[in-house]
């Protein structure tokens, strides 16, 4: 299964939850609701869900999945002594 690339990811998941507070502030700003509901459209598909609620929970969850990840992986490629998304 392909999986989207983290900073895609995060960059979205970040996007949605700035017009998500936007939103909050302003629920009557029709350009708001749109881009709010345009961004959530597209962690959708990045995430392969159907709700951009679900997208953005699966989106923070394979954020902590992957990142503990790299960060083990970029330890060792360093070597020894070096330092460095409304739902139904």
């Amino acid at each position: 299964m392909l999986l989207p690339a983290e900073a895609e990811v995060a960059r979205h998941l970040e996007r949605y939850r700035a017009w998500e507070r936007l939103l909050l502030a302003a629920p009557a700003d029709h350009t708001v609701r749109g881009n709010f509901e345009n961004t959530g459209y597209t962690l959708c598909v990045l995430m392969g869900k159907r709700c951009a609620r679900e997208a953005a929970h699966a989106a923070e969850r394979y954020l902590r999945a992957v990142s503990p990840m790299a960060r083990t992986r970029g330890a060792q490629d360093r070597g020894p002594g070096r330092t460095v998304g409304r739902c139904p």
